[in-house]
């Protein structure tokens, strides 16, 4: 494959659903994740949120997680408007309450100021991880009740007469909607969230706090009168900070998170339900689409 063709495939690829041929919704693309992400997480980052801003960025998180989860799933199994609107209010209501619980309990716990200083960084980590993978799941559960399409594994031989004729493996007529495949593409996309998640939540937060108590171009940018008599700007600039490692580490880590789990993954025919048994293609495997 040519330069030019590799560059065109990577456009397509991340531009085009793979079981619709349709165009994702820019924001909701994984190409777009970090972006789309950190426009909310600079809004949850914002000082003296109170109760009232917390939960609405909250909310704004979720559904974001919500709309990506959906947006790339498997759409072999499609959900009506109905459930996917009984979905969205499940994860929202689930998520935000783990993420509120978690972020709540750090007061009450009876440990030094420094632990504490610790684990208020480190709780919101478990808090989106948890939410993460809880709305993951939730928003593709139907998948695992009506299961997804499977498709036999090509021969070389075969996918150059695909390729001959115009066509893909995706036009290999499906051998039918598996659970099993269904609750592994759902189970490893969820798992997928969480190891994205770790190194996004916890290297920066981390790192800040070495910054700010460790650093003395820090605390000597912070004693300057200039910066003393303007507290927005003040309050800013950990928070800018902050960001900017999120961004950082969020570019390396995604591409790394997504490819734990291939996207379209190829497995025996015998360890899904018996009406596949003996139905493989090429080594006796078939493939499906895990989603992103």
């Amino acid at each position: 494959m040519t330069p030019d063709l590799w560059h065109a495939k990577k456009i397509v690829d991340s531009t085009l659903h793979p079981d619709t041929g349709e165009p994702v919704f820019l924001p909701f693309r994984m190409s777009c994740f970090v972006l789309s992400n950190l426009i909310v997480t600079a809004g949850m980052l914002q000082p003296g949120l109170g109760t009232a801003g917390t939960v609405a960025w909250q909310v704004a998180n979720q559904s974001l997680n919500v709309a990506i989860n959906s947006s790339n799933a498997n759409k072999s199994s499609p959900m009506t408007t109905a459930d996917l609107a009984k979905s969205y209010g499940i994860a929202v209501t689930a998520s935000c309450s783990v993420a509120l619980g978690l972020n709540a309990l750090v007061p009450r716990l009876k440990v030094s100021p420094s632990t504490r200083n610790v684990l208020s960084r480190l709780v919101p980590f478990a808090a989106v991880a948890t939410a993460g993978a809880l709305n993951a799941y939730l928003m593709r559960r139907g998948e695992i009740v009506t299961g997804i399409d499977v498709r036999p594994v090509l021969s070389d031989e075969e996918k150059k007469k695909l390729t001959e004729e115009g066509k893909s493996e995706a036009d290999v007529p499906s051998l039918g909607r598996s659970q099993k495949a269904a609750k592994i593409a759902v189970y490893e996309t969820a798992a997928s969230r969480v190891i994205n998640n770790t190194p996004i939540m916890i290297i920066p937060a981390m790192t800040l706090y070495h910054i700010q108590f460790k650093q003395a171009w820090y605390k000597n940018l912070m004693e300057k009168e200039w910066i003393k008599a303007r507290p927005r700007i003040a309050s800013s600039i950990p928070i800018g900070i902050n960001l900017g490692l999120i961004a950082a580490v969020g570019f390396v880590a995604l591409p790394l998170a997504l490819a734990v789990f291939p996207q379209r993954q190829a497995i025996s025919a015998e360890s899904l339900e018996p009406e596949f048994h003996g139905k493989g293609g090429d080594g006796g495997k078939v493939w499906f689409n895990r989603g992103l």
